[in-house]
């Protein structure tokens, strides 16, 4: 018989586990870049910290509502340069992170920049019909 000591973390990956197998050929993502967002009278915003990511390795789509922003951060190869890696702390990778867009987001109004090691999404506000009075007729 083995002795294995126990883990609450363990027990907690092993059940979250069991909720991913129905999808086992969805991959999940490297790592989850960071988000801010807000919103103002016009516009939403979302910022996403997409450090050592260029424009060129990120895809921003909108489909049924959901504004999907993916991308992949690449290592580098030290190796190439003939280098030795003493040790590597930064996340390298594919990642998705997708948003429930609210029900007044224009989807044709959605910009993105890359500025700085962040991705700047600004999705415009449709205008609202506003209150209105309806006349109630007499029937004939």
């Amino acid at each position: 018989m083995n002795v294995v000591r126990w883990s609450p973390y363990h027990e907690l990956d092993n059940l979250l586990q069991a909720f991913d197998r129905p999808a086992a050929q969805v991959r999940r993502a490297d790592w989850l870049p960071l988000v801010d967002i807000r919103e103002t009278e016009k516009n939403y915003q979302i910022d996403v910290e997409v450090p050592a990511v260029s424009s060129a390795d990120l895809s921003v789509s909108v489909t049924d509502g959901v504004l999907s922003v993916s991308g992949e951060r690449k290592s580098v190869d030290s190796q190439s340069d003939g280098g030795r890696v003493h040790r590597v702390e930064r996340r390298f990778g594919r990642f998705v992170r997708n948003f429930q867009l609210p029900d007044d987001a224009d989807h044709d109004a959605v910009s993105a920049e890359n500025r700085d090691g962040v991705l700047y999404l600004s999705i415009g506000k449709r205008e609202s019909a506003g209150a209105r009075t309806i006349e109630v007729k007499d029937a004939k």
